[in-house]
């Protein structure tokens, strides 16, 4: 059972939810923008948040930022629009899941499971003082840590760009098909669109600076990393 906080100014959109999430055993706490969301999680303790992007008082990207600053808990965004800079923005942001209004409440429980075995897969797995250097320790990987360094300057990365560059970095100078980059990075039971990885090719190659180029696109195939 997952404690799940839903975000959304629409009581109609949250009762929604609540009935399927309580339905399959899970507990709910609703906030009716992004500002009570923030305050809600500041005082409590939750397994994942469902979070609208358009509210009144502060919108789901604000809202996402400022829980990001004291938690890493997985967020799923909603949003009435698929454009693409939308999904960018939500990612960059640091949110796990992106999905559009409107939706199938059964599609999103599976989403959320989908989120919750990835991120238990992730908590299990605590690397010893593992730590990558490429081009004589100008970037610097702490898999430890999941911090990146380059030339000596912290990268700030969203939790899903450090997955996905953390694989890259593990299998550097291989071609990885995009079916097992999303089948790795985002799990066999990943219900999103394969888009999502170019999304967050875009954004790892935008926060790697000078070494962007190091993430090579393979045509037909998918991307390698060259050391």
């Amino acid at each position: 059972m997952y404690h799940i906080l839903v975000v959304d100014d629409e009581v109609r959109i949250r009762s929604m939810i609540r009935k399927y999430a309580e339905f399959e055993g899970h507990q709910v706490t609703e906030a009716g923008d992004g500002m009570q969301a923030v305050y809600l999680c500041r005082s409590q303790s939750f397994d994942i948040v469902i979070m609208d992007i358009m509210m009144p008082e502060l919108d789901g990207f604000s809202a996402c930022r400022e829980i990001r600053k004291i938690s890493q808990i997985p967020i799923i965004m909603l949003s009435a629009r698929g454009e693409e800079y939308d999904k960018i923005n939500g990612f960059s942001l640091g949110a796990d899941d992106y999905v559009v209004k409107p939706f199938s409440p059964k599609e999103l429980m599976l989403r959320i499971e989908a989120v919750m075995k990835r991120t238990r897969r992730e908590e299990a797995v605590h690397p010893q003082n593992e730590i990558l250097e490429i081009d004589g320790g100008n970037l610097r990987a702490d898999l430890t840590a999941r911090i990146v360094y380059i030339d000596g300057e912290r990268v700030e990365m969203s939790p899903k760009e450090y997955d996905l560059f953390f694989y890259l970095l593990a299998n550097r100078n291989v071609a990885l098909s995009r079916e097992k980059l999303i089948r790795e990075v985002w799990g066999y039971d990943f219900y999103g669109d394969a888009r999502t990885l170019d999304t967050h090719i875009k954004l790892l190659r935008k926060s790697l600076g000078r070494y962007a180029d190091r993430v090579v696109t393979l045509r037909g195939v998918g991307y390698r990393f060259e050391e």
